[in-house]
């Protein structure tokens, strides 16, 4: 019998390996695909060559693949991970299937602080010339989502960890700060406006290498931190009870996830604004396919929101020939019939 379990544990294992591989080599191909989509009429050909040698391409080819495509296929992945992770975490921490980054109301902080820097950059064009707006933007958005995880992880520290109270306090930032960014279209001129509302669709055409090394960095550094906590993830799923009679301080572990899910979502959603589903659906789709041991569920999560994410990207491209769709509209088409379907197929495991 003990060798049964043994031969059924060690299929599972490699049967969940074996989907772990094939999540990656699903997230290379569309990043392939990504690379080479394009209004230029560069083929496969020449961008593997190009990639190979670089001054096989002329000037104007260099500049497509390495500073336009490259960038904008690869940040696809990075923030899809780093959301995905964040995402994980704050299901799993909180307990709840429907939280995600942007239940915490970090996200709408970041939008909220996007927007003030757009309409003070409008006011103060003269002014402010020394701090542009494609710098001014992207910093107070992260300021501005600082200030929210700041309160949110105050707010956790004085109550103990709740994590009803921390969803409801998340809440109350997520309105609030709507309720402020909707205050700001109001009265902002007809320039301001049409920055915001583009900003806020998400567009990852707004990041270059520079944001795709930071973004990269933060989630690298992050990673290892998460790693430390999988059994305690495991253990969490199986009820709050069962973690806190083997001696798991829950209250201690939500404040350092919530620091940590703070930091990877104001560094994805700075750069190339709100990207909706990400963070909620891939974690999902990974717990269909590799149920609750975080050793194989956390790294699935990364690479099920790196594939939907690329795999949003390339529609964004391609769905009306010559127009570039904000990748932001994109995935909430893509994230609102999976969860529905999800919802029907797993009702109440979720």
């Amino acid at each position: 019998m003990t060798d049964d379990l043994h031969e059924q544990y060690k299929a599972k294992t490699f049967q969940k390996v074996a989907l772990l591989f094939g999540l990656v080599v699903l997230c290379l191909v569309f990043l392939t695909f990504d690379i080479i989509t394009g209004p230029s009429n560069l083929s496969f050909m020449s961008i593997f060559n190009g990639l190979i040698s670089p001054s096989s391409l002329s000037t104007t080819e260099r500049i497509i693949l390495f500073d336009i495509r490259l960038p904008d296929a690869l940040i696809a992945l990075i923030i899809g991970c780093t959301l995905g992770l964040a995402g994980l975490e704050t299901q799993t921490g909180l307990n709840n299937p429907l939280a995600s980054p942007f239940t915490l109301g970090i996200s709408n902080a970041a939008v909220f602080g996007a927007s003030c820097a757009i309409v003070l950059s409008t006011f103060f064009t003269t002014s402010f010339a020394f701090f542009p707006a494609s710098v001014a933007v992207p910093v107070v958005s992260l300021l501005f989502s600082f200030l929210a995880s700041l309160l949110i992880i105050s707010f956790t520290a004085f109550h103990s960890g709740s994590k009803n109270t921390i969803i409801l306090f998340g809440v109350a930032i997520m309105f609030m700060c709507e309720a402020m960014t909707s205050l700001l279209l109001y009265v902002a001129s007809a320039e301001a406006v049409q920055q915001i509302v583009f900003w806020t669709l998400g567009n990852l055409t707004k990041a270059g290498w520079p944001e795709v090394i930071i973004v990269l960095l933060v989630f690298l550094i992050i990673l290892p931190f998460s790693l430390r906590n999988l059994w305690v993830m495991t253990l969490l799923r199986s009820g709050e009870n069962q973690a806190t009679s083997i001696g798991i301080n829950i209250e201690r572990y939500r404040l350092f996830m919530i620091f940590r899910v703070s930091i990877l979502t104001a560094f994805s959603v700075c750069f190339v604004g709100t990207i909706g589903f990400i963070g909620l659906v891939g974690p999902h789709i990974a717990r269909l396919l590799l149920g609750e041991d975080h050793r194989f569920l956390l790294p699935g999560a990364c690479l099920c929101s790196a594939f939907i994410l690329s795999f949003a990207s390339l529609l964004s491209k391609t769905l009306i020939p010559g127009v570039l769709i904000p990748v932001g509209i994109i995935t909430s088409f893509i994230g609102v019939p999976i969860l529905i379907g999800l919802i029907f197929t797993r009702g109440q495991r979720l």
